[in-house]
């Protein structure tokens, strides 16, 4: 093209650019405001992120596995034991809760930062799936001189201690699997929360307007999770500011888009899980359906016992930590002396 045809060409644009001005301009002044409006969000949603990284500083150390900077902290000694939490947590889940100190009593505890949760990396040339993110803690834990462990996971965690347990299940000893989703089911819920993970608008919505709702929505979202207990004070201890980051917002979205097909994709493989397996739930869970879930893992896995916490709902291991204690203490008797592995079994923990 020539220098003379493309200086018309952009006359000619910024001509039809004025023309339109002209004919609409309240809707261009609106769409100028609009658009001033989601770059300063998206300045104070970035100066919020900084700031909640710089108050909550890495509590561990880091790997650096397979291009991915993973954050992972590390307490008492004993058998390992792997911590992984659920969806748009992280480590400080399970350090609030108490949990991590109790446990660092008898076992070697691990608890990772997953992927774009804390302060792991998550690159998006990768999806994180369970089997991605097993691959990857399978890589740590090598690193870590980890053969075999006892894997505990929470939710969206629970799904990728499975796929660990799948596909390297000498390295899964036991597994102790706390408020899973397990098998696919109709949750228009994971729409609405799979937005951000969008191409191109879920990047505006995630570092302008999906914080602010984030916010706005923590109460009601503490409520579904705890009830139908409240969230405990030592909750108060969880840095809610770092799941409002733009990143983990991504990030959680992501894994809210991957649970139904991941759920797809794992269910047929339960039966071949051999290791010792202790699922816990309380049983007034109103996020994930117990009796869809838990209970019909519970069938699926002869050698499992099936901890039912009365009274407890999704964060069960925050109301109920002793009840989960208990569960992990019995995967590792168990896993030390299969001749007193017990049949299936179903029981009423305490909370």
């Amino acid at each position: 093209m020539s220098s003379a045809l493309r200086l018309r060409s952009r006359v000619s644009l910024l001509s039809n650019i004025q023309t339109i001005a002209k004919a609409h301009p309240y809707a261009v002044a609106g769409g100028a405001l609009t658009v001033g409006v989601l770059a300063i969000s998206a300045l104070v949603n970035r100066r919020f992120a900084r700031a909640a990284e710089h108050d909550n500083p890495p509590a561990g150390q880091f790997l650096d596995v397979n291009g991915v900077r993973l954050h992972y902290l590390e307490r008492g000694s004993g058998e390992p034991l792997v911590l992984l939490h659920g969806n748009g947590s992280m480590i400080q889940d399970f350090e609030s809760s108490g949990l991590l100190d109790l446990a660092a009593r008898t076992y070697r505890v691990i608890a990772f930062d997953r992927p774009g949760f804390g302060h792991s990396d998550r690159p998006r040339s990768v999806v994180w799936t369970p089997a991605a993110q097993a691959e990857l803690l399978r890589s740590a834990l090598d690193r870590l001189g980890v053969s075999g462990a006892i894997v505990l996971g929470h939710s969206w965690g629970a799904s990728v201690a499975v796929a660990l347990a799948l596909k390297y299940p000498g390295l899964a000893r036991g597994l102790v699997l706390v408020s899973g989703y397990y098998y696919p089911s109709f949750r228009p819920d994971v729409v609405a929360l799979s937005a951000p993970a969008a191409p191109l608008i879920g990047d505006v919505l995630g570092h302008t307007l999906s914080p602010l709702v984030s916010r706005l929505m923590w109460p009601l979202m503490m409520a579904k999770i705890f009830g139908p207990q409240s969230a405990p004070e030592k909750f108060d201890a969880f840095p809610k500011e770092m799941t409002f980051r733009p990143s983990q917002i991504h990030a959680s979205a992501a894994e809210s888009a991957l649970m139904i097909p991941d759920a797809f994709s794992l269910h047929d493989a339960y039966p071949k899980l051999k290791m010792p397996v202790a699922i816990v739930a309380g049983d007034e869970d109103r996020l994930v359906d117990v009796d869809a879930q838990s209970a019909r893992l519970h069938g699926d896995i002869p050698q499992s016992t099936f901890h039912r916490v009365p009274g407890n709902g999704h964060m069960v291991h925050q109301t109920a930590t002793d009840a989960v204690m208990s569960a992990i203490d019995e995967v590792a008797r168990d896993g030390s002396n299969p001749d007193r592995r017990p049949a299936s079994s179903e029981v009423q923990s305490a909370a």
